[in-house]
């Protein structure tokens, strides 16, 4: 970086500078630090990076290079803008198909789709387990019948489509990849993501159904099917949006969330998979929180990691193997239910961290969903974040527009340290899976978040509105009505559908589908694909899989 006089020099400096503004005693008593708890210094200068061991050539590099520090893209944003990619869907298939057509009318352009507590857990929403849950935190699914409705008429070669499930990702999977194919898209045309996460779910959603290792044989069989088949569908979405959802800290997110990722390339490798086969097609999808430069370091340390891992570790040889893309959400758990507009300026500051960390695509939040689903008005509100920050910040003309800052580059250092410590303490406990068992993301998740809480309550933080700011206003924001008939058209159309399809072929899929589970090295994925064309219901054929996989039952630690 600089010669050793020249580091002396601003030692000097700044030595004396600390003693005048001490001196001066101005500084007010604090704490200052982020909303990881992570101190921070006041003041980030050269000689910060030189006693890091900071090298700008192996550590910053440039755009588009290895380590990718800078972005994966040599242009950044100047050659191609993020993804709009709003997370949409609630109540019926019809209700869902029209929200994503007034959110491609406003600009929008990717598709995600939500889906509901009953899809998410692979119940049919006639099941008494699924009682009052249809359509109340995404779009209701429970067979090919309700796929082929909500894509009806979006343009599925055109644009890409995230679909956020994970338990029943493969069955839902078949029925996207089936209602295409029944329009004749043919398969490869295909782009987009399944979240298909499952590791995360144990670590901090819960919403698993399977024991860790089976669910784990399904992800690999999503990898595989999309290797051969599917070059233009991302297999998995590596996810630490839960995990900080959940509390952890910054660093904790992106330790846990690489550490799955790591493993699922393991589990693919074992299959017989070549890393480079697979590897450029995964992808991430990270959480924006408050913290502005806690967050843009964050994803600069991301790709670094990443980057370094897939070479050095998996001996990847294809540079597209070592990107790391990834898709942010800003932070749900920031949100308040007081003072909903609030929330809009918010979700402004996590959208531009993300933005200046180069997120490949992008949902903000609406204003009001502390209360409800987003209403049309707030969901517009929310794309028109993104389009004001694309087209009149200036964040997107240059590359990388923060490189080389001390106080970001050292936060990026910091959190390639944690991680690489965290990385250490999972491999002692055995691995990922172990971790899981023994209850060890949970735990430090846990700590995390009672941590972030009790400052809270000691007005360490401030959360305006909420503990500080305070005012009495009734609420004055549109809530989400849904159609009241959405319901009972669903169940009727669940109904038609078990009656009217050949009942002898919906038997013999879902009896090769336990069959072809039985067997740990078969791939599952033709046979889902059958059981799905069928019109077996999503519950049949989790149920299928429940009597082969049994249901994961979680290690508590107290």
């Amino acid at each position: 970086m600089l010669d050793s006089a020249t580091i002396d020099a601003l030692r000097k400096s700044r030595s004396d500078w600390d003693a005048r503004v001490d001196a001066e005693g101005r500084e007010r008593p604090g704490p200052f630090m982020t909303v990881s708890s992570r101190p921070i210094e006041r003041l980030y200068d050269a000689t910060t990076l030189d006693e890091s061991g900071w090298d700008v050539e192996r550590d910053l590099g440039l755009p588009g290079e290895y380590p990718f520090t800078r972005g994966v893209h040599p242009t950044g944003y100047r050659g191609r803008p993020w993804t709009i990619r709003m997370f949409a869907g609630f109540g019926s298939a019809e209700e869902t198909n029209e929200r994503f057509k007034r959110l491609l009318d406003d600009g929008q352009t990717g598709l995600s789709i939500a889906f509901d507590m009953p899809t998410l857990m692979g119940y049919d929403h006639d099941d008494e387990l699924a009682a009052g849950e249809f359509g109340k935190c995404g779009v209701g699914v429970s067979s090919l019948a309700d796929m082929e409705i909500l894509l009806d008429q979006l343009p599925l070669d055109q644009i890409t489509t995230s679909m956020t499930i994970n338990s029943p990702a493969a069955p839902i999977w078949a029925m996207y990849i089936a209602a295409a194919e029944q329009r004749g898209i043919d398969r490869s045309k295909l782009g987009g993501t399944l979240q298909n996460d499952i590791l995360k779910e144990y670590i901090a959603q819960n919403e698993f159904v399977f024991p860790p290792r089976p669910s784990m044989r399904l992800v690999t069989d999503t990898v595989e099917f999309a290797s051969e088949y599917m070059p233009r569908w991302n297999s998995i979405s590596v996810s630490g949006y839960h995990i900080r959802e959940a509390g952890s800290t910054a660093a904790q997110e992106l330790a846990f969330t690489l550490a799955d990722g790591l493993e699922y390339v393991r589990w693919a490798q074992e299959r017989g998979l070549h890393v480079d086969e697979f590897a450029p097609r995964l992808s991430f999808f990270f959480n924006s929180h408050n913290d502005f430069f806690e967050e843009i370091a964050k994803f600069r340390a991301a790709r670094r990691i990443w980057a370094r891992e897939m070479r050095e570790t998996f001996g990847a040889e294809n540079p597209r193997s070592w990107w790391m893309r990834f898709h942010t959400q800003t932070a749900g758990v920031s949100l308040t239910d007081v003072q909903p507009e609030v929330n809009l300026l918010r979700v402004t500051i996590q959208a531009l961290a993300a933005v200046l960390g180069g997120t490949q695509s992008l949902h903000t939040d609406a204003m009001d969903e502390a209360l409800a689903l987003p209403s049309e008005k707030a969901a517009r509100l929310a794309v028109r974040t993104q389009q004001v920050i694309m087209h009149e910040s200036g964040a997107i003309n240059t590359v990388d527009p923060l490189g080389g800052s001390y106080f970001v580059e050292q936060l990026t250092n910091d959190l390639e340290r944690e991680v690489y410590q965290y990385f250490e303490q999972i491999e002692a406990l055995g691995g990922v899976i172990a971790s899981i068992e023994t209850g060890y993301f949970q735990k430090e998740i846990a700590d995390a978040s009672a941590r972030f809480q009790r400052e809270i309550e000691r007005g360490e933080r401030t959360i305006v509105g909420v503990n500080d700011f305070e005012i009495e206003e009734p609420l004055e924001i549109p809530i989400l009505n849904m159609d009241p008939q959405g319901e009972a058209r669903h169940l009727e159309r669940l109904r038609r559908t078990r009656a009217e399809r050949d009942q002898d072929q919906a038997d013999s899929a879902l009896a090769a589908l336990a069959n072809v589970c039985r067997d740990p090295r078969a791939n599952s994925m033709p046979q889902m694909l059958d059981a799905v064309r069928s019109y077996c219901t999503l519950g049949e054929i989790m149920n299928t899989m429940r009597e082969v996989f049994g249901e994961h039952q979680e290690h508590v630690v107290l």
